[in-house]
């Protein structure tokens, strides 16, 4: 029979159709009917090709798993791992045992199966294809679910093909690709905010299924905004009972016995400098500078590690948040407030104990020796950022003018020297919303990043390396903060914006090419754009037990630990610091642990930044429905352009058929759109005139068109 069907005029045609499309990458493995109801292969050719199948198979080029073909060949590589999916539906497989494949698994969005956000999976490696993202997978199976719950929001109600309705709702963990089919109570409306119980998960083509467990609120609600966010994400808000025992067990002064086992550092000029709206205060600054012009630097940091001994409710409860997490208006703490802003929190004019690094530098900003000890100060002055540039700036008049003025001098000296390394300054600032007390944002506030912010930094930096260093060198485990130099295709999208923007580049620049890109680019209009642009480009930078060394900030050596009321790493370097990091120390688990514990944390905060954004952007659009807002192109894609709105700082987009009246041609050469019949060009750089045309609170989105300018109401920032 097989050299019959060999004699068809159609064989090697079909032969090849079957093996091309098997031998894919995108191929998953499938049955005979799928197979040819994939390749829309007509009923009078099926016999022909179950032929051509079976000769594969018994060629052994072909083989059957489960009834469905896969290309014949040694066992399939499998690993098993937790998948983190990105809301673009597109994810990566951190391993069970990093030793077998210590890089992550990039598993393309069409490939993650049922498998979402926190999904135990077990994934078949495609050994012959790594993509720019890393080696690369598919989900064969989903061994255990991450969560049973999942927070989301009504976006339609729509009866069902029978006689039950059913409502749809939104989830961030799963992105606007899958809807979750639940049915609605009797008051479901569009816009709930709600937690779902999940009952199926769905596959590539059917939906997730559930139930609706509790409701949290309505999305037209300000207020609820952060409990929401609390809840979908699964961050933990409310401390156990055992947590506050302990806290209270510390009362509110420090231990007068506790001191005689300390330097007192007293004596020292000590001040703070934090945001206006802190509330804790982990880190103080001491600096002098004696006869011979060596400058004696104190970073002085809250000793939170006598007050969260191991293993202790405290820390237990700790390392499960890993970080406080910030969002406009308000901190979910990682330690109770008990600590984190009373026995923890320097305050001006009470003793509170520290862990100091006291670091003496010669006239030119080169370190000359430390010490690291556990202290106990007396913080002279609380300053927020505002207040000491006013004394700088001599707005205000402050007995620590000389001490401030002496910090700006030993700051530029560091900023010299990272200078010299190669690590690039952005300076870039930040954007505050400014919320009520109902949680409905009414203006923002752009924070500068100037002096005093930049001082603050160099100390902190020059503390953190000096003490991932001293550890290193004593042969202890760190938990490393790392950061991996990127490949240049991660690059190739920047390098065209710095290009069309008139910047000139190599082929292939170096970390100095960059750097001197940055200072042209200070005293242009793109500065903010570039500097957002290549921190977009960059590897995100974690936690390791192993140092790779930290790219970003051209440093071999370098740890977080001067905020241990906030994250839970720097906690754990104040122990090693003092041999009190307990026996079953696990550095891996709990760089792992803390790295994914702060990407939660970031998804979590930024949902709700984005939200509060569109927020005022919906209330702006109330107030002047046709106001006007300047923009600048961001990325150039075939089908349209992104752009962020400058002062508000949210990201737009424009379809290809939402431009001038003209059809506009994706030129690849010059990474532009061009107008077909009119010539005009669209190019990233380019500042355009951008009105909203509607906002999405549901699905965070934002819809614009391109306007004529008019004259635009100022607003306060």
């Amino acid at each position: 029979m097989g050299v019959m069907a060999k004699s068809n005029p159609h064989y090697d045609t079909f032969k090849q159709i079957l093996l091309e499309y098997i031998r894919g990458k995108k191929y998953i493995p499938l049955g005979e009917k799928d197979l040819f109801k994939k390749l829309s292969i007509s009923p009078k050719f099926q016999a022909l090709c179950r032929m051509i199948l079976d000769d594969l198979v018994k060629e052994s080029i072909l083989a059957l798993s489960q009834k469905k073909f896969v290309m014949h060949g040694p066992p399939r590589e499998l690993m098993t791992g937790t998948i983190r999916v990105h809301v673009k539906g597109f994810g990566f497989v951190q391993a069970d045992h990093p030793s077998q494949y210590p890089q992550d698994i990039f598993i393309p969005k069409h490939l993650t199966e049922s498998a979402v956000d926190g999904d135990r999976v077990e994934v078949e490696v495609n050994g012959a294809s790594t993509s720019e993202k890393g080696p690369e997978g598919k989900v064969i199976a989903v061994l255990e679910r991450g969560r049973t719950h999942i927070g989301a929001t009504i976006h339609h109600l729509a009866p069902s093909t029978g006689s039950k309705p059913m409502a749809y709702a939104y989830s961030p963990l799963l992105g606007n690709s899958k809807f979750i089919a639940v049915t609605p109570q009797k008051k479901t409306k569009i816009g709930d905010r709600v937690i779902i119980k999940v009952h199926k998960w769905g596959g590539d083509k059917e939906e997730p299924e559930g139930e609706i467990s509790h409701f949290l609120g309505h999305i037209s609600d300000p207020s609820c905004d952060i409990q929401c966010a609390i809840e979908e994400f699964d961050l933990r808000s409310v401390f156990p009972p055992e947590v506050h025992e302990q806290t209270a067990d510390w009362g509110r002064e420090v231990p007068k016995a506790e001191l005689k086992k300390r330097e007192d550092l007293t004596t020292l000029t000590t001040m703070t400098i934090d945001p206006e709206t802190a509330k804790d205060f982990d880190d103080a600054l001491s600096l002098s500078k004696d006869k011979k012009g060596i400058y004696h630097l104190g970073v002085h940091i809250a000793d939170v590690a006598y007050y969260v001994p191991v293993g202790t409710a405290l820390d237990l409860e700790a390392i499960q948040r890993g970080n406080s997490t910030y969002f406009p208006g308000y901190c979910l703490p990682m330690l109770p407030h008990e600590l984190s802003d009373h026995l923890c929190s320097l305050q001006p004019d009470v003793i509170r104990l520290t862990v100091s690094v006291l670091a003496d530098f010669d006239k030119d900003g080169t370190m000359i020796g430390y010490r690291i000890v556990r202290s106990f100060i007396k913080s002279a002055k609380r300053f927020s950022y505002e207040e000491a540039k006013q004394v700088l700036d001599g707005e205000l008049q402050s007995p620590h003018l000389d001490a401030l003025k002496l910090m700006v001098e030993l700051c530029h000296l560091f900023k010299n020297k990272r200078h010299e390394r190669g690590s690039i300054d952005f300076a870039l600032p930040e954007l505050v919303i400014i919320v009520d007390e109902k949680g409905q944002p009414h203006k923002t506030k752009r924070v500068e990043y100037d002096i005093t912010h930049q001082l603050v930094e160099e100390f902190m930096l020059k503390a953190n390396e000096i003490v991932a260093k001293h550890l290193t060198d004593k042969g202890k485990p760190v938990v490393y903060r790392v950061h991996e130099a990127p490949d240049k295709d991660d690059f190739d999208d920047f390098y065209a914006m710095a290009r069309s923007m008139g910047f000139t580049l190599p082929n292939a620049p170096s970390q100095r090419d960059i750097q001197a890109l940055f200072e042209k680019a200070q005293k242009t209009p793109y500065a903010q754009q570039l500097a957002i642009g290549f921190i977009r480009s960059m590897n995100l930078a974690i936690y390791s037990g192993e140092n790779i060394g930290h790219y970003g900030l051209a440093l071999e050596y370098y740890c977080h630990f001067t905020s241990p009321i906030r994250r839970y790493t720097d906690l754990v370097i104040q122990r090693l610091l003092f041999d009190q990091e307990g026996k079953d120390l696990e550095i891996d688990k709990i760089a792992e642990i803390c790295s994914e514990r702060e990407r939660i944390s970031f998804r979590a905060e930024n949902s709700v930044k984005i939200l509060k954004k569109l927020r005022l952007m919906d209330l702006w659009m109330k107030e002047e429905p046709t106001e006007v807002y300047d923009a600048i192109i961001t990325r150039i894609k075939p089908f349209g352009l992104f752009f962020d709105i400058n002062h508000l700082m949210l990201e737009g987009f424009l379809h290809i058929s939402e431009l001038e009246n003209d059809y506009f041609v994706y030129n690849e050469s010059q990474n532009a759109l061009v107008g077909r019949s009119s010539g005009k060009v669209h190019r990233t750089g380019e500042t355009i005139k951008v009105r909203p045309t509607a906002i999405d609170l549901v699905l965070l989105e934002s819809r614009w068109e391109l306007a004529v300018p008019k004259k635009q109401r100022r607003r306060s920032k």
